[in-house]
């Protein structure tokens, strides 16, 4: 048996994934990353891809990062939450995609242990739900600030539904502020 669950979302090469975790008294013991991935990790052009960059972040209630994506360089990401909780999201900018422009959402937190596999090809946002939470995340490519494209987190046309209670105020940075909107991307994998 594996230790780990791939859940299918409805779009192409994005899972959710449940890792097998033993629990007794002292507390737990989980994988979360073995060869099992191996088949699910692609570049664009179906080659085998590796994880060449691992990343962590901490951010307060509220902090929403995103929508993010390399253009020329593009980043499969495998993402989980492990203090607090988030509501990941990614969208796909695959343009022979059936599900082109369509997003899928997820909850990511301490508790549930779930991961989330993005390949390249999607634009990639969270926000934090709790206090605060840790976010790391492993890269199929190394990050390059040169390379950098983004979406508006909100865009109408997307229209992902971040599960945001309507008291929380949303932290953006300078740059995720001035992100353009789906139809005014010019821009495609």
């Amino acid at each position: 048996m594996g230790k780990f669950t791939f859940i299918e979302t409805g779009i192409k090469d994005l899972y959710v994934i449940e890792p097998t975790v033993f629990g007794d008294n002292r507390g737990y013991f989980m994988e979360t990353y073995n060869d099992e991935f191996k088949p699910y990790i692609k570049h664009l052009d179906g080659t085998p891809a590796e994880f060449v960059q691992d990343n962590q972040s901490k951010s307060k209630k509220g902090v929403l990062r995103g929508l993010h994506f390399q253009k020329q360089n593009p980043q499969g990401k495998l993402v989980r939450c492990l203090e607090g909780e988030v509501y990941d999201v990614a969208v796909d900018l695959r343009k022979d995609s059936e599900t082109y422009g369509k997003w899928y959402g997820v909850l990511l937190s301490e508790e549930n242990k779930k991961q989330f596999y993005l390949p390249e090809g999607f634009a990639h946002g969270f926000v934090v739900l709790t206090d605060t939470a840790t976010f790391a995340y492993k890269c199929t490519r190394l990050y390059d600030p040169t390379d950098e494209g983004g979406i508006m987190w909100n865009d109408p046309d997307i229209g992902v539904d971040w599960n945001i209670p309507a008291d929380m105020e949303i932290l953006l940075s300078e740059k995720d502020k001035k992100n353009p909107r789906f139809a005014d991307l010019g821009f495609s994998f």
